[in-house]
This record gives structure tokens, C-alpha cells and sequence, in this order.
């Protein structure tokens, strides 16, 4: 759903009668692309979210995730100093080594300043320091360099952009606004390089993006979700997403998107799949948060059904800011099957309020 609400949580909360000064996602956006993959400072908070799984010439395996947030803090025109601190950007950067089962992460926070960080249509890019996305046409230059690793990636997408929800926005509580604009690229191709320690690493694979812009989302009864982006072998795709409530219980704004082979979308409702938690389970030695790391989802009405497991147990991000609550965010692989066919792919997981309740209603 990439309503990912951890971003500046506590800012939030703070800033709410801020947003009276922003746009809430209601039905009659018109999507136009290539402007809506950039900045939409009209609403509060926006976010950028890229994940995929990668395999070296010899089979070796590495997930990733680059994402980039932006909360709006103030808009007083009288403060227009380069410094004056109108948006802040804060940026989440992981890579998942499976095969060696080490995760490194690592986060910036930081205002626009002179060019520091921020998201530009004119110049096609998004970026933090030397972090960033480089548009050249419809493809994409990813770049992140840190201490311990480097990624350097070029996506290009197979399948045209999917705007997930009904009439134009993706609900996640009751009330007119509470919702998102979402659109994802479901099916990225991904070449380039990994250089870990050193090392440098030819790798390819799949990669998805996800861009939301909104202004108010959940309500005080949804206390976390859990998202995962799927990208199967015959060429489709899925998005799922489960809000919890307090109780435990499903939230009946919950939601999905299929994506067929040539690339057309169906919305899926909360009554039309299964997504459930499995008995594998890690606890957190830094949050000591308990997530579920293995699932089972099926959609009876394509007759898919499905498991997800990763290699990996240890992949939350718990930030040293403290100001983006923790959460379990890593590369999963998936088995079942559709109908009578075997079926697999690759995907990402995130669960989010299991260490405590991302509350973050207006």
C-alpha cells in the first residue's frame, strides 16, 4: 500500500493542524505521467519506495531498498531563505545479502538547503546527497553509495504505471481524504552493479516502485499493516495490504491490486483474498518487536495461492533518528500455485507497528 505512515511519525502528530493547509486524496486526480513520478507539494507527505531482488552471474542473491520520503513542515511564503526548513527528506537505504545472510541499512535526514536533497521535475530527478534516481526517458539510473556498499542500477519497466484503489485513490479509513494517490511500476527490470566491501558484483533481476502523495490516512483504530509486492513467474503481479486494528483484527479498508500480463489492473477488496501470518516468527534483539516472516495469501477468484518466506530473518530497520518508528522490511521468495500450475516469484514484505502503534490519525 506504500501508505507507509512510520515516516516522521512524531512529526506528524505534531504538525497536524498544519495539514488543514494541504490536499487530501479524494476521486477526480487525474494521473498524468511523466508528472506525477515527481513532486506533489500540495500534500503533506509523499513518498518514494524502491525494492527487488537481484542474483549475481554466479547465483548469488541480494535484496534492496532505496526510499525516499518527504514531509512537508511548513508553508509560509515569507520563509523562502535556502535554509529555511519548509520540506524535510528523509531517506532509507538496505541491502539484504540472502545467501550470506547479512543485512546493512542505513538512513539521511536532511532539508532542501542549496540542493542538498529534494525532488526535481525539470532536472528529472529525486535524491539525498549522493543517494538518488536519475530519469532518462522512461527508464531510471539508481545510485547509492555508502560506506559499507555501493548500488548502481538501471531500471526499466516492462509494464506501464498502475494506479491501485478505486476511482483514482487508494482508501485506507473512513472519511473523504483519508486515502492516498498510489501508483506503482510493478515489473522493473534491474541491471547494474553491487560493490559490497570492495567487491564489486555484476547483478540483475526485478525490481518495483511505489509512489504515494497524501495529506491524512489512517484513523486511531490501525495501529500498523502489513504490505507485500509480489512478482510472479508467469508474468503478473500483486500487491496486498492488511491493516490491523487494535483488537487484531483485519480492517475492512484493506486492499490489493492484480496486474495481468499485459499489464491491466484489477482492484481487489478485503473480501477477496486470504493474507495470513504463518507460525514463523523473529524477534527483534534491538526492538525486541516480534514479526511474522512467513506468510500464506491465496485470491479464490484467480485461483492463486501462495506462501512467502525469506532467507533472511533480520531484516527490520530500526533507525538511529528515531523519528521513523522500526519496522521489518525485506526480500521474500514465493511458492504455490494457480489452478492446477506450479507457481513462484520473488517479492517484498513489510509489517510495521509490531513494535509499537504507528498512530497517526488527524
Amino acid at each position: 500500500m506504500r501508505n507507509r505512515l512510520r515516516v516522521l511519525g512524531a512529526a506528524l502528530l505534531i504538525l497536524n493542524p498544519l495539514a488543514a493547509q494541504y490536499r487530501t486524496a479524494v476521486p477526480g486526480y487525474r494521473f498524468e505521467f511523466p508528472r506525477d513520478y515527481f513532486n506533489h507539494p500540495d500534500f503533506q507527505t509523499e513518498w518514494w519506495y524502491y525494492t527487488g531482488n537481484l542474483k549475481s552471474l554466479n547465483g548469488r542473491r541480494y535484496g534492496f531498498e532505496l526510499t525516499f520520503f518527504r514531509q512537508a513542515l511548513n508553508r509560509d511564503p515569507a520563509q523562502a531563505a535556502t535554509w529555511d526548513l519548509k520540506d524535510l527528506y528523509l531517506t532509507h537505504l538496505a541491502l539484504s545479502d540472502l545467501d550470506s545472510r547479512k543485512f546493512y541499512h542505513s538512513e539521511r535526514i536532511n532539508r532542501a538547503g542549496p540542493g542538498i536533497a529534494g525532488v526535481s521535475r525539470s532536472t528529472a530527478r529525486i535524491w539525498n546527497g549522493n543517494w538518488q534516481i536519475q530519469w532518462e526517458g522512461s527508464d531510471q539510473k539508481l545510485q547509492a553509495i555508502e560506506n559499507a556498499f555501493q548500488l548502481h542500477l538501471r531500471l526499466h519497466p516492462e509494464k506501464p504505471p498502475v494506479i491501485h484503489g478505486e476511482n483514482g485513490v487508494s482508501q485506507k479509513s473512513q472519511g473523504a481524504g483519508h486515502a492516498s494517490l498510489y501508483v506503482s511500476l510493478t515489473r522493473l527490470t534491474a541491471n547494474g552493479t553491487i560493490d559490497l566491501h570492495g567487491e564489486k558484483v555484476e547483478v540483475s533481476g526485478l525490481a518495483w516502485m511505489d509512489h504515494e502523495f497524501f495529506t491524512h490516512q489512517l484513523e486511531g483504530g490501525q495501529v500498523g499493516w502489513d504490505w507485500l509486492s509480489l512478482q510472479l513467474e508467469d508474468n503478473t503481479e500483486v500487491m496486498l495490504f492488511r491493516i490491523r486494528r487494535k483488537d487484531g483484527s483485519r480492517d475492512p479498508f484493506s486492499s490489493g491490486t492484480y496486474v495481468d500480463a499485459q499489464g491491466k489492473s484489477t482492484h481487489l477488496r478485503a473480501a477477496d483474498f486470504i493474507l495470513e501470518p504463518l507460525t514463523d516468527n523473529w524477534t527483534s534483539p534491538v526492538t525486541h518487536a516480534t514479526y511474522p516472516i512467513a506468510w500464506k495469501m491465496a485470491i479464490p477468484k484467480l485461483e492463486i495461492e501462495l506462501e512467502a518466506r525469506t532467507s533472511l530473518a533480520a531484516q527490520e530497520l530500526a533507525g538511529k533518528t528515531k523519528i521513523a518508528p522500526p519496522y521489518w522490511e525485506g526480500a521474500i521468495t514465493l511458492k504455490g500455485h494457480r489452478g492446477k500450475m506450479p507457481l513462484g516469484g520473488v517479492g517484498y514484505l513489510e509489517m510495521t507497528g509490531y513494535d509499537r502503534a504507528v498512530n497517526l490519525a488527524p
